[in-house]
């Protein structure tokens, strides 16, 4: 074959060949820079690094600061969100499950990262979460600081895609609440949750696999909002409220976020080895959807605790004579607080005594 042909059948090959679109995500990113930017305050040195974000600690106030950090993803509910292509409210569940993970001992949030993989690059499905991601942080007065979204073209389908953060935050070391505050009668209290928030997707999804669920269906018991939409409810938000009790000096001696092992396996973490948490289930609406799910799928009552938040986000645990103040801040910030149970003597158990039913 002559040189001039052998030259006409060598194939040129990109990066965008591969499947990796650089410059359809740098794009992406560049319209969302006053959303991100929004989020900023003057602690931001934005202009001194184009490979990290950059945050000044301001230590007036601290003797001895500690920094706290969490990272989690949104787990298989971002399956759900696939199928119904629904992303509006998935950025949140991301902050919230960071976030509320550092509030647990008492640390301000100071800056969110988060990481965005995909098989392919969706401007619009980007944009939305990240928008989401922005608007979370804002209100829980934190920085988005700086972020990854990767394409993984052959690791992943086109329309694969999967969200995670990372958050950082600071606390007075004296300050850290920890078990060892925690003393025999003080009161558990509740913060009411939004719904499922990001855990036990994997049952809820098999569920509506095996029992074949149209998702578009609307419920009376969830006021006329179909199932799907129910399903995405994003996870509650609780800096903010969790904030103003401290900055209120509420004696807060423990504080749970309640995920994945549900009562059972989060609780128990800041109760000391010779106490127990006693759980009156009766003392909390616990939202429909968990008896839905209850009924649907003949679920074991210890199961439903042991997966599900039923319908309490975050666990605080204080003294008695704080318990009105607590419940006065909640009320006032729009937030449900419920007298769920006490510390009592024992052996680091949650004990949960049961009601007639999971009332909806």
């Amino acid at each position: 074959m002559p040189e001039r042909d052998k030259e006409k059948d060598i194939k040129k090959y990109s990066y965008k060949s591969s499947g990796v679109d650089i410059d359809k995500a740098s794009n992406v990113l560049s319209q969302l820079k006053k959303t991100i930017a929004s989020t900023f305050s003057d602690k931001v040195l934005s202009d001194l690094s184009s490979f990290s974000g950059l945050f000044q600690l301001d230590l007036r106030g601290y003797k001895n600061p500690v920094l706290t950090s969490s990272t989690d993803g949104v787990g298989t509910k971002i399956i759900l969100a696939k199928r119904l292509d629904h992303y509006e409210s998935i950025g949140q569940d991301a902050v919230a499950m960071c976030i509320n993970d550092i509030i647990c001992c008492g640390a301000k949030p100071l800056f969110f990262l988060d990481y965005i993989a995909c098989g392919k690059v969706d401007n619009r499905k980007i944009k939305t979460i990240i928008k989401s991601i922005a608007k979370s942080c804002s209100y829980c007065d934190t920085v988005l600081i700086g972020g990854e979204t990767a394409e993984h073209p052959g690791m992943s389908e086109e329309d694969d895609i999967d969200v995670a953060g990372f958050t950082v935050g600071i606390i007075e070391k004296s300050a850290i609440i920890n078990p060892h505050l925690v003393k025999r009668g003080d009161i558990i209290a509740g913060l009411a949750s939004s719904g499922i928030h990001s855990n036990g997707f994997s049952l809820v999804r098999k569920l509506i696999e095996d029992k074949q669920l149209d998702l578009n269906e609307k419920h009376d018991w969830a006021g006329g909002e179909s199932l799907g939409n129910t399903f995405l409810t994003p996870t509650r938000l609780y800096s903010v409220v969790v904030g103003k009790m401290i900055e209120n000096k509420v004696k807060i001696h423990g504080i749970a976020h309640i995920t994945g092992g549900g009562f059972y396996e989060n609780i128990n973490r800041i109760i000391p080895g010779n106490m127990d948490a006693l759980i009156n289930e009766g003392n909390w609406r616990v939202p429909a959807v968990f008896k839905f799910l209850q009924e649907l799928g003949n679920i074991d009552r210890d199961e439903m605790f042991r997966v599900f938040n039923m319908g309490i986000g975050m666990v605080l645990v204080t003294a008695p004579d704080e318990f009105d103040r607590m419940r006065n801040i909640a009320r006032d910030m729009g937030e449900k607080l419920y007298n769920i149970g006490i510390v009592t003597k024992g052996s680091g158990k949650v004990i949960i005594k049961e009601s007639q039913d999971l009332n909806g």
